[in-house]
C-alpha cells in the first residue's frame, strides 16, 4: 500500500475521532448559543485570526445563506475602525483555538464594554476567551492530524463542524425551506436546481376551446410557437392537449375536425409551485417537450423543456 494513502487514512481517521469527541462533548452550552443567536435583534458577527478566521468566514457565509444575517469582521481590522460594525443588538462569535490570540483582544473587550453577547469557541477551558464569553463552546482535546500537534487540522475540522451544527440548528428552528434557500442563491447551479415551475413558465399560453375548429387550432399552435395547444372546457378547466403526434394521427380529414376530436384528454400537468427540476424529469421520462402548469384545475402557464435547459437545469 502507498505510504501516501497510509498518511491520508491516518489523517482522516484522526479527524473523524475528533468529530466523534466533539459530538459527545456537546451540552447545554450549545443550546444557549442557539438561543442567544435567536434572541439577537441584529446580526451575527463572526471573528477569528488565521485558520480560525478562515473557518469564521465560512460560518458567517453559511449563516447568511440559511436565514441568519451574519458577517465576518477581521479582528485586526476591527482594531482599526471596523469595531463600528459591531453594535448593540448584535451577537458576536469569536473563534480562537488557544483562546489567547492577541488580535481578538479588542473585539472581545468591545463586546464586554457595550454588553454585546459573546459566544466563544476555543480549545482551552481556562483561556481568556472562554472566561470572558457569555456562552463558551469548548472544543474537546484531540490530537492534530499532522502528528506533531502543531498544524491546525483536527481543531479546525471540529470548529467547522460545530459552526455547521449551529447553522443547521438555527435553520431548522426557522423552518428554512429550499424556496427560502433559493432566495439567497438565485444564480448558478444551486439556484437553477431550486427554481420553481412558476419562475420559468410562460403565462401567454396556447389555448383553444373544445369546439374550436382545427383550422383555428393550427393557427394557435403556429402563432404561440410551443408546438402544442391546450384544450379547455367552457369554465376554463384543462380538458386536453393537442401535440404534433395528435396531428399526425388525425391527418385524414384533419381540417374538418374539432379540437375535442383530436386532443389527448387528461394530459400530464404540473403545479406551478413544484421544482422545475421535477418538470424536466417528467418531460424527459415521458419524451414530451411541454407541460401545462395547472392549479385548481385551471391552466396557469406553460413550460417548455428549453426553458429548463436555458435556466441551467440539467
Amino acid at each position: 500500500m502507498s505510504i501516501y494513502l497510509d498518511t491520508a487514512r491516518r489523517v482522516i481517521a484522526t479527524e473523524a475521532d475528533g468529530l466523534a469527541a466533539l459530538s459527545d462533548s456537546l451540552g447545554d452550552s450549545f443550546d444557549r448559543a442557539v438561543e442567544t443567536i435567536l434572541a439577537a435583534r441584529g446580526r451575527v458577527v463572526v471573528s477569528g485570526m488565521g485558520k480560525s478566521g478562515h473557518i469564521g468566514r465560512k460560518l458567517a457565509a453559511t449563516l447568511a445563506s440559511t436565514g441568519t444575517p451574519a458577517q465576518f469582521v477581521h479582528p485586526a481590522e476591527a482594531s482599526h475602525g471596523d469595531l463600528g460594525m459591531v453594535t448593540q443588538g448584535d451577537v458576536v462569535i469569536v473563534i480562537s483555538n488557544s483562546g489567547e490570540t492577541p488580535e481578538i483582544a479588542d473585539i472581545v473587550s468591545h463586546t464586554r464594554r457595550f454588553e454585546i453577547p459573546l459566544i466563544g469557541i476555543a480549545g482551552r477551558p481556562g483561556s481568556t476567551l472562554m472566561r470572558q464569553s457569555d456562552v463558551a463552546l469548548l472544543l474537546p482535546q484531540a490530537p492534530e492530524a499532522c502528528g506533531k500537534d502543531i498544524v491546525p487540522t483536527t481543531s479546525t475540522t471540529m470548529t467547522l463542524a460545530l459552526g455547521d451544527a449551529l447553522a443547521v440548528a438555527l435553520m431548522e428552528h426557522r423552518r428554512f425551506t429550499p424556496e427560502h434557500f433559493r432566495t439567497f442563491h438565485p444564480g448558478g447551479k444551486l439556484g437553477a436546481k431550486l427554481a420553481r415551475v412558476g419562475d420559468l413558465m410562460h403565462q401567454d399560453m396556447p389555448l383553444v376551446g373544445l369546439d374550436t375548429p382545427m383550422t383555428e387550432a393550427l393557427l394557435t399552435i403556429s402563432q404561440k410557437g410551443y408546438g402544442v395547444t391546450g384544450v379547455t372546457h367552457q369554465d376554463g378547466r384543462l380538458a386536453g392537449i393537442i401535440t404534433d403526434g395528435d396531428l399526425r394521427r388525425h391527418m385524414q380529414g384533419l381540417l374538418d375536425l374539432r379540437a375535442a376530436d383530436v386532443m389527448t384528454p387528461s394530459p400530464r400537468t404540473i403545479l406551478p409551485d413544484q421544482l422545475a427540476e421535477a418538470a424536466l424529469a417528467e418531460m424527459q421520462s415521458r419524451k414530451i417537450t411541454c407541460l401545462f402548469a395547472v392549479k385548481d384545475d385551471q391552466p396557469r402557464g406553460i413550460l417548455h423543456i428549453h426553458d429548463c435547459l436555458r435556466a441551467g437545469i440539467v
